[in-house]
């Protein structure tokens, strides 16, 4: 078959004749010699489509799919239920052809979009104020912690060694090409030690970060790290949160946080082997001048009829640059879209419903699991849809049985926690039914 190059030889030679050249190796005369390659790519010759239509399906076949398998691995990323009009919204080619408003008053379709996420974030996380959006729950941390720096006009930021690794590896990231400072508090069976954190909580620090659940799955104590962390004025709690737990737990705004962030892929966004996802922030009005992202606000236009404008924009592009708070350019649009469609589809009730059985599911599995005294739990506190479990083998060990019978074990975290050795990381979400529960324990009890 024919590559598909859309020049010919003719369309060449009349580009070449209008340039003056006589060859097309005359266009890269100006590269030296002996910063050429001076030979070939080592690279397959063209295929036709049919050839790397194949060639990419055996690659993606050898993907372990959950269509294939069951899963018990979260960690950050959670298989919940998706309605099927959430994927029909965004797959219209009106939607997934947008991209970040340049000329934001022209695309009011995109503007009502993003108003509505950020009023449905706002009143999810119980905050005044919410911004659309970041680029994941690891760097929206890392945007609240920059912020709060702002803020306050401080150095210093404390984060509890509960809030998941990967949000920390990339605050530290950030903090040290800013000059920041991190100091992590310790834990204290599975949460924040709130003893250190009250210890450590200074006139110099400009932030405290905790996650809730936290990364192990246990709900900490948000009203008391406010407390601690609100003795020293101008001092901003950020809490990290799953939105689903919010169907059932009080919101960080009604327990004194400052400023709430997350990861909003179980809002309608599949796991799609990890991302794109969405980050999203929501904060006390006094921040808004410091948020990172856009603010779409609503209003009327002249015939008075509803209209969207982008009210505040921080980034760099829009304002001068060292007024400038962050570079985030993307809203993560498409994902947006669909958080917004699933929370509108699910409603209040509907999104209670999927925490309440998300969390019955992942207690019947506990029980379960710990029954026969071969699985013991980790930490005692309560949890909400992941728990910890140690065992007398590796969870390396562990893990790879269960991928044998059609399973896909929890996370080890020695590999971020070298304390708990030989422990898993286990998530039960709406998904799991009885029999995936029952199954994950006899398989589970055969190996042990």
């Amino acid at each position: 078959m024919y590559p598909y190059i859309p020049h010919t030889d003719k369309d060449v030679e009349e580009m070449l004749k209008k340039l003056g050249l006589n060859d097309i190796e005359q266009l890269f005369d100006d590269i030296p010699k002996d910063v050429k390659l001076n030979r070939e790519l080592n690279i397959p010759k063209a295929k036709s489509e049919l050839e790397v239509r194949n060639r990419l399906i055996e690659l993606a076949n050898k993907n372990c799919s959950l269509s294939k398998v069951t899963s018990f691995l979260g960690a950050g990323a959670y298989e919940h239920y998706i309605p099927s009009v959430v994927n029909h919204i965004i797959s219209r080619s009106e939607f997934y052809t947008a991209y970040t408003p340049y000329q934001p008053e022209i695309s009011q379709g995109t503007l009502q979009y993003i108003f509505e996420f950020q009023t449905l974030i706002s009143e999810l996380t119980g905050m005044d104020v919410a911004n659309a959006s970041l680029y994941d729950g690891g760097t929206a941390v890392v945007e609240a912690a920059l912020m709060a720096c702002a803020y306050s006009k401080r150095e210093n930021i404390i984060i509890s060694k509960t809030v998941k690794p990967d949000a920390r590896k990339i605050l530290k990231t950030y903090a040290h090409a800013q000059s920041l400072n991190v100091i992590e508090v310790g834990i204290d069976d599975g949460i924040t030690d709130l003893n250190e954190l009250s210890n450590l909580v200074d006139e110099n620090t400009a932030a405290v970060i905790v996650q809730s659940p936290n990364f192990f799955g246990i709900i900490e104590d948000l009203e008391k790290v406010s407390e601690i962390t609100h003795k020293v004025k101008k001092t901003t709690v950020v809490a990290s949160v799953d939105p689903i737990s919010l169907g059932i737990l009080k919101r960080p705004g009604d327990l004194g946080v400052d400023v709430a962030v997350g990861e909003g892929q179980s809002l309608g966004i599949p796991l799609s082997f990890g991302g794109p996802y969405l980050g999203f922030m929501a904060a006390k009005k006094e921040y808004i001048r410091k948020m990172p992202g856009r603010i779409v606000g609503q209003t009327e236009d002249l015939d008075g009829k509803r209209s969207f404008v982008l009210t505040l924009t921080a980034r760099e592009q829009h304002i001068r640059r060292e007024k400038a708070t962050s570079n985030i350019c993307s809203n993560q649009g498409l994902n947006s879209l669909a958080a917004t469609v699933y929370i509108v589809t699910l409603g209040k009730k509907g999104i209670k419903e999927v925490a309440l059985k998300s969390t019955q599911m992942a207690h019947y599995a506990f029980d379960e699991l710990t029954k026969s005294g071969k699985l013991k739990s980790l930490f005692n506190k309560p949890f909400f849809i992941e728990f910890a479990l140690k065992a007398d083998k590796t969870t390396e060990e562990i893990n790879q049985k269960l991928l044998e019978n059609g399973i896909i074990g929890g996370f080890d975290l020695s590999k971020e926690y070298p304390q708990y050795e030989n422990s898993s990381l286990y998530a039960v979400t709406e998904v799991k039914r009885k029999d995936d529960v029952d199954k994950l324990k006899s398989v589970l009890e055969g190996i042990l």
